[in-house]
């Protein structure tokens, strides 16, 4: 009897050890799993942070990206077509001659409509196929400059021709909404003065019932006839509005985009459309003493363009320090100071500072191709104890 305890505990002993001996062993490998390289192409301890870190390319870096112009405002889409003219009977009273008369003039005043309203159609259409044309061509120029090219590329030259041609014909279709909308003018003028004649009748003597139930149908069409002109001039006038509105901004985005085509590098779209109010010219015009220091200090510039080489590449840095400017302060005006070493002898400070001249007026003229209001800039020039070289120095004001 106790022989058989004996053994009995001796087997759970041994089991005991074996399942603890199991379990140690399922340790051991967690343990050694991670120990072992992995083939899943995971870090086999498990973090993520052991990455290769690619370059921003050009056009990542680049702040101001734009690949193609804003789209140009939608046209108005209604078709003005006048109501129908309802026929009478003739009555044979001078007051039913008269609403035949009148009735006719309204029938030719809606074919004057219907002319003006398929001239309309026609324009649109030509407008919408230019501004196609126009921003097809910018954004092939854009693209091509995100990327960088070579300065002055010939290629991107004549494709700046053909947009310019496109914005030109854009220029064209709007004329030839201005003078449609004359026209549709005198036909509204030309309405009034149906409406007020229709009107009248009911007071001519010798009408009978009949003559006055056709007046009333006649009223009714013409005042009709006078709201769908009102609309189309309306909405013409909207059109008009707005397709000048943009056709300004793209001159301007045109005259930048020539300045980028010059250096080989996107500059983004002309500072002139990124204000949205403009400022009061300045009083003083030429060169005039500007202080640069202020009550609170000295002015901090916004950007320090150092003429120590020919041809500085200063066009993007200083597009994209007035762009985030203007961001900033949409009616920020802007000092333009010409920089010159006050060093050697007279004739050589004088030399200096008309070079200095040259350069701020070589800025300035950047600037104006950004497209930045000229009224905006104020000229001012000095001499530096510190300067090395000529600078040129644009300060916020």
């Amino acid at each position: 009897m106790m022989a058989r305890l004996k053994t009995r505990i001796q087997t759970v002993k041994t089991c005991a050890i074996l399942i603890a001996t199991g379990a140690l062993m399922g340790g051991c490998s967690f343990a050694s799993d991670a120990l072992w390289p992995s083939l899943t192409g995971k870090d086999p301890k498990g973090n993520g942070k052991a990455q290769t870190t690619i370059p921003a390319s050009r056009a990542e870096a680049n702040r101001q990206p734009t690949l193609s112009p804003p789209p140009p405002p939608a046209l108005g889409n209604t078709n003005f077509i006048p109501p129908q003219v309802t026929q009478g009977s003739a009555t044979g009273t001078y007051v039913g001659q008269r609403v035949v008369q009148l009735r006719g003039e309204l029938q030719r005043l809606q074919s004057q409509i219907n002319q003006q309203n398929t001239q309309l159609q026609g324009i649109r259409n030509l407008t919408i196929r230019h501004s196609r044309n126009y921003h097809t061509t910018v954004g092939a120029i854009n693209s091509k400059l995100q990327v960088g090219t070579t300065p002055g590329n010939p290629a991107l030259v004549n494709q700046w021709n053909v947009a310019q041609a496109s914005l030109a014909q854009v220029e064209n279709d709007i004329a030839q909404m201005n003078t449609l909308s004359n026209g549709v003018a005198s036909t509204s003028t030309l309405s009034a003065y149906l409406l007020e004649t229709t009107r009248a009748a009911y007071g001519l003597s010798g009408a009978i019932d009949e003559d006055h139930r056709q007046l009333s149908i006649l009223e009714d069409e013409v005042n009709r006839t006078v709201v769908l002109i009102d609309r189309l001039l309306n909405e013409l006038s909207e059109d008009i509005s707005r397709q000048s509105n943009y056709l300004s901004a793209e001159r301007t985005n045109l005259t930048t985009m020539a300045l980028a085509i010059k250096n080989g590098e996107i500059l983004g779209s002309s500072l002139g459309n990124r204000a949205f109010a403009s400022a009061a010219p300045s009083a003083s015009g030429g060169f005039a003493p500007s202080p640069l220091a202020t009550p609170g200090g000295v002015r901090r510039p916004l950007v320090v363009i150092r003429f120590d080489r020919p041809k500085v590449q200063y066009e993007q840095p200083l597009y994209n320090a007035v762009s985030r400017a203007l961001q900033r302060r949409p009616n920020a005006m802007f000092d333009l100071v010409a920089v010159a070493p006050n060093r050697g002898n007279s004739a050589r400070v004088a030399l200096a500072a008309s070079s200095s001249k040259k350069n701020v007026e070589t800025v300035l003229r950047s600037l104006s191709d950004m497209g930045l209001p000229l009224d905006r800039v104020r000229l001012s020039a000095l001499s530096s104890n510190t300067a090395q070289t000529n600078e040129v120095h644009l300060y916020v004001r």
